[in-house]
């Protein structure tokens, strides 16, 4: 049975790094941070702390039409400014509407519109609400939004997956693909959700670094004094398309996206699985679709978040998986872009299987490394080629998504 093969086609990012790709890449891989205080400052009055955050390096409403800009939330103003890099990147690929979907994960959804909103009511009253309040604040607006821009007909959708739903998104897309149902992915995942509730959610969980004297140096992905992880927010989106489609046109392919795993611990709403058997069946999946054996994995880009439990019990299911493989952290630079995260670090992987480099992990030198992670983990660029790159990302439920890009 002849299978269809998905290339990535445009590439679209507004990050703590950069604006745009080129320059959250050229970031990356010059151990550039886009951590700082600030981003959120502290409100004494209700005991919330002044964290290090990774805020977007542009503000994306300037890319925008004012009137367009001030209808959007914050997160779908960063999937809109991502899309339109990703689909002049692609070359505004000729596609029969029917034959082009739209799939942008998000973690939270419109969340600053939401509290201010309610802040509104409470302070004015009903009249002063919005009346694009809800379109503002609905988690799947941001594919609905794309679909319309684009004239994608075939599909909208939101996976809304924790941390994994950009890369469920990317995957979503994938599927759509191989099953002949779109010719043409617009996929990715969105999230802006630096907000006084969800920092002191996450103080309460105990979850945030405890790293706060030095902003850049705050996360900490794979360190032996690893002490909880960054929030980021941002954007990224990718199109895939059929190879067929693809080289009708003309296009250019940044790489294949050659397989995709998804699995379910089924275990606990926050923490992993011990056993790890979430995560390992993810890249196995993965692999298997790939059709690549695990030697063939050049590097694994990490979900590693900078928690202690996460971190191990990753490195746990990669060496089960891989052995002792070699991965790196973009967290470390980036900060944790929840519901956008697996997008980003897809497209960084699209990106290292490119330009055959191994982005460094940040504040991190090898003896500074965790004896117990037992990895190679990267703690400077690396030059060189690579076949395939493993990209994983793993989210609160329990829910895990593994992609494999390789060259084309």
């Amino acid at each position: 049975m002849h299978r269809t093969e998905v290339v990535v086609t445009g590439l679209g990012a507004i990050t703590p790094l950069g604006a745009d790709v080129a320059s959250t890449w050229e970031a990356l891989l010059a151990g550039a941070s886009g951590i700082r205080g600030g981003a959120l400052p502290g409100h004494e009055d209700i005991g919330l702390p002044d964290v290090p955050a990774g805020p977007m390096a542009a503000d994306p409403a300037v890319s925008l039409p004012p009137a367009r800009a001030r209808r959007l939330d914050r997160s779908q103003q960063a999937a809109f400014t991502a899309a339109a890099e990703a689909w002049a990147d692609a070359g505004a690929p000729q596609a029969d509407p029917d034959r082009l979907a739209a799939a942008i994960g998000t973690g939270i959804g419109g969340v600053r519109t939401l509290l201010k909103e309610d802040d509104i009511l409470e302070a004015a009253g009903t009249r002063r609400v919005s009346p694009r309040t809800v379109p503002m604040l609905m988690p799947n607006a941001a594919a609905a939004l794309i679909s319309i821009e684009y004239g994608a007909r075939a599909g909208a959708y939101t996976p809304v997956s924790a941390c994994s739903s950009g890369a469920e998104a990317i995957a979503l897309g994938a599927r759509l693909i191989r099953a002949g149902e779109a010719d043409v992915v617009i996929a990715g995942g969105t999230e802006a959700a630096l907000t006084p509730i969800t920092v002191a959610g996450f103080t309460q969980a105990q979850a945030l670094s405890r790293h706060t004297g030095e902003p850049a140096s705050a996360s900490r992905p794979f360190a032996v004094d690893r002490s909880g992880f960054v929030l980021g927010e941002g954007a990224a989106v990718l199109v895939l398309e059929s190879a067929e489609h693809a080289e009708a046109r003309g296009a250019r392919v940044h790489a294949v996206l050659a397989g995709a795993g998804i699995a379910a611990d089924a275990h606990h709403i926050t923490a992993p699985a011990p056993d790890g058997a979430g995560q390992v069946s993810a890249m196995r999946k993965a692999l298997a679709q790939a059709g690549l054996a695990p030697e063939r994995i050049g590097h694994v880009n990490a979900h590693a978040t900078g928690t202690p439990v996460g971190d191990a019990a990753e490195a746990r299911a990669i060496r089960e998986v891989l052995g002792r493989a070699t991965v790196t952290a973009p967290k470390a630079a980036l900060g944790h872009l929840f519901g956008a995260a697996g997008a980003i670090e897809a497209l960084v992987a699209t990106l290292s299987v490119r330009d055959g480099v191994i982005p460094p992990t940040r504040n991190l030198t090898p003896s500074g490394v965790d004896p117990a992670i037992g990895l190679d983990v990267v703690t400077e660029r690396r030059d060189v080629p690579q076949e395939a790159v493993l990209s994983n990302s793993f989210g609160f439920g329990g829910q895990n998504v593994s992609l494999v890009l390789r060259r084309p």
